[in-house]
């Protein structure tokens, strides 16, 4: 994402912001609403991805006195961010069951990488470092920012038009029934507007980034399985964090949310199954490049 997408979206949720004020309490509200987003801009910009590790609970590793599974992640990391010619993310662990990972920070000096316990446990070492080195990719992209602060701001715009319905509802003076119908229109179209923002900027990104990340590990295919076993986990392992916090669901590699209160009405994520095909295409490519042939090979099974 190039910075001026980012300032687009950051103008984009001001303004709806502005909306929202203006319908709950007319020019003054539309004030109080800019100021506040003016505010909540800033914060994002600047500590955006603390507050989504905060959010999922994410424990930073310690290489010092890491050990097992958790001491592999990290020097996969390391080799990783070499190979990618990053500086070396900050690394995190997330206590949840369901295999999944994601990325934040607002540049690749201030990047964090974050995996579930269930994606090392679930997982092969060549699956996870394909994972891995899919969410360098969004670091080297620069992807990050864009993506965290569009989970902070669509958060709190959801959060703006579930209240709305309270302040509006209060209201008897004359018009009190017409201003309650504009509040519930926009209680129920505020986050509708966050998540097709939030869809605007995942769905090539992802393809992005498995392609990049393919290349930063060597090995495709083994992104691919990952894929497709992650996807598969996600539909039976609930990830309660990510359905108490649904606007940061793009975040994540595959989306995290197993299709309750309508989840996937708008879904952040291409189907895994175009991604698999262009994984595999990426790695016919990678195969003939490196032995001048014309190698074939089968699209992997979980």
């Amino acid at each position: 994402m190039n910075p001026m997408k980012t300032w687009l979206l950051l103008a984009g949720m001001t303004a709806l912001f502005g909306v929202i004020g203006l319908m709950l309490g007319g020019p003054t509200g539309m004030l109080i609403a800019l100021s506040l987003a003016v505010a909540m801009n800033l914060f994002a910009y600047w500590n955006s991805d603390k507050a989504v590790l905060r959010m999922y609970q994410a424990e930073p590793v310690d290489p010092s006195r890491a050990t097992g599974l958790v001491r592999q992640y990290y020097d996969d990391i390391e080799d990783l961010s070499r190979r990618a010619g990053l500086p070396m993310p900050a690394v995190y662990i997330i206590n949840n069951p369901q295999p999944n990972a994601f990325a934040t920070g607002r540049n690749p000096q201030n990047a964090a990488v974050a995996a579930t316990t269930g994606l090392l446990q679930a997982l092969d070492r060549s699956e996870i470092r394909g994972v891995m080195a899919h969410e360098l990719a969004h670091v080297k992209n620069r992807d990050t920012l864009t993506m965290t602060i569009t989970a902070t701001l669509a958060g709190a715009i959801s959060s703006l038009a579930n209240f709305a319905m309270f302040f509006g509802g209060s209201r008897d003076d004359e018009g009190g029934s017409s201003n309650i119908f504009a509040v519930i229109l926009m209680s129920i179209l505020a986050p509708i507007a966050a998540t097709i923002v939030q869809m605007a900027i995942s769905r090539t990104r992802e393809y992005e980034a498995d392609r990049l990340g393919g290349e930063i590990s060597g090995d495709p295919e083994s992104l691919a399985r990952a894929l497709r076993k992650i996807e598969a986990y996600a539909r039976g392992v609930p990830n309660h964090a990510a359905e108490r916090n649904p606007a940061s669901a793009h975040m994540f590699i595959i989306n995290p949310l197993n299709g309750c209160h309508m989840d996937n009405l708008f879904s952040t994520h291409p189907a895994t199954e175009n991604r698999v095909k262009a994984l595999i295409a990426l790695s016919l490519s990678l195969k003939r490049s490196a032995d001048g042939g014309t190698s074939t090979t089968s699209v992997p099974t979980t």
